[in-house]
Parts: structure tokens; sequence; C-alpha cells
């Protein structure tokens, strides 16, 4: 049996809805058909993508590396169709929080002059890639590292890093801190799309406590709630305002690399033009 797009559409409704029954209501199918599609396309693929052994469905490890994959197909077959990106096909740019930072406003001034033709959408995504993986976009910028094959990366400029502490609480009064300064403070740490993680400080020293979060908003109202400290780059002080959050200078951390990353096998053609407006702008050269 040969495989068609449908099954990589019911594949990834039911990776979102972690069930049969909500993504066939979704998709406007009956839940047998949806049933029989994920069968053929894992009897094609010689691997199981869902585990259906507990009672909540999930992704086996194959599942959710194929899923990557499979939105990736689903977003290219979409985007050929599109007939409004034929003459003028957009440069699409993610990033899941701050995007270039001070750098953002003067990008899009520039190119909207020097490269009509080409649009540049700027697009926030929550998500380890900004989008990437999953074809949203043609290229990503991010401030950690990632490892999934087939991906380019190239380093734009660096960031030094900041403390986010609770507007009103005691370390606010401080002029900057350091990494010993926030271990007595529970650590919020956004898992989908943040830089930081534990492995920051030196492996005695680390926060006893750690609150989790899955994107830029939530980890602010937890920080302004007095839950925990947290760590960004400078330009998230900028970008991401919280009249209950206080930036501070962290003087003993590493700066953040800004991270340009996009598809080896498929580069946008202006993405060249891109990096050198950026590192221009930035005063940084390749």
């Amino acid at each position: 049996m040969s495989i068609e797009l449908r099954h990589l559409r019911c594949f990834l409704a039911i990776a979102e809805e972690s069930s049969v029954t909500r993504a066939a209501a979704r998709l406007g199918l009956t839940q047998p058909s949806v049933s029989r599609a994920l069968a053929a396309l894992e009897q094609h693929l010689g691997i199981r993508l869902v585990d259906r052994s507990t009672h909540h469905l999930a992704l086996t490890a194959e599942g959710l590396a194929f899923r990557d994959k499979a939105a990736a197909a689903v977003a290219a077959f979409d985007d050929a169709l599109d007939t409004t990106r034929l003459r003028r096909r957009p440069l699409r740019l993610g990033h899941a929080w701050s995007a270039l930072g001070p750098y953002t406003t003067p990008l899009l001034r520039r190119w909207e002059r020097e490269h009509p033709d080409t649009p540049l959408e700027l697009l926030r995504i929550d998500d380890r890639t900004a989008g990437l993986t999953r074809g949203e976009v043609d290229a990503a910028v991010l401030r950690r590292p990632v490892d999934s094959p087939g991906l380019v990366t190239e380093v734009l400029f660096t960031e030094p890093r900041v403390a986010a502490v609770t507007a009103d609480g005691p370390l606010a009064d401080r002029t900057s801190l350091t990494l010993a300064d926030l271990t007595a403070e529970p650590l919020v740490l956004n898992t989908v799309s943040g830089m930081t993680t534990p492995d920051l400080w030196p492996a005695p020293a680390r926060p006893a406590t750690t609150l989790t979060v899955s994107n830029t908003d939530d980890w602010l109202t937890a920080i302004a709630a007095g839950r925990g400290v947290g760590i960004s780059a400078a330009s998230t002080a900028e970008m991401h305002t919280n009249p209950g959050v206080a930036y501070l200078p962290l003087t003993d951390a590493p700066p953040v690399p800004v991270l340009l990353v996009w598809r080896a096998a498929t580069p946008h053609p202006a993405l060249r033009a891109l990096t050198d407006l950026i590192r221009e702008l930035s005063g940084r050269r390749g």
C-alpha cells in the first residue's frame, strides 16, 4: 500500500490530540479510518509510532522523531500549493522569544527597504526550534543549540546573561548578581524553548529546587509572582518587560550565543543576505 499525504495528516492529528477519537473529529473522519491510516503508516515504515499500552495514547521514541519529519513534509506540501506565495516568496524567520533583541526593528526596516520583493515574516513560535523542524519557517533565531539532523547553525553574535528576580524581593535591590546569589531560590526553567539549565552551575552548587514552564509568558508570570528566579539573555530585559520582574546583570555567567539555524537541504535563496545584514547591524563580521 502506498503512503499518501492523508496518512501523515492522520498521524499528526493523533500526535497533537493524543487520541484517535479526537483526531478523527478534528479531521472530520471516522475513528476506524484514522486507525487504519495509522496502522498502514506503521506497517509501511516497519516501526511502532504510537504506544497503545497505556490509558493515554503517547508517541514512541520513533514516533517523536518521525513527527518532525511528517510535519515538515505536510508544511512543504501546503506551502507549495499556496498561490499567494508563488510570486513573492517570503522569508519566514522563527523565534521563541526576544527575536534579535535590539537589532530586530532595525533589521525589519532595512530589509523592507533593501529587499522589497522578499517579505521578511517574523514569527514567534513556542517550540524548541521555533517551528523550523516542523516546516513552519525557513530559518530560526535560537539561543540554545539543537541536535536535529540536517540543520545548519551559524553564530550571529553573543549576549550577556541577566538574572530575572521578583521586583519587590530583596534581590532586586542589588546592582548585580552572581550565580551563587540565586541558588537559595527556586529556579524557573522554560523547558520547551528556554536556554537555561541547572548545568550552568557547578554540580555541588546547583539550585535545589526548580519550577518548569513551557513559554516565556509563563516564565515571567512565575517570577513576578515570587515563585522563583530566572536567567536569560540581555535582550529579554528589553523585549519582555514586566512590572513585576527586575533584570540585573549576572557577572559570572558565560555569554549566550545567538544562533541562526536552517535546513541544509532547502535553504531560502535570501538566507545569505539575511545573515550578512544581521552581522552588519550587530557589528560582527563573518
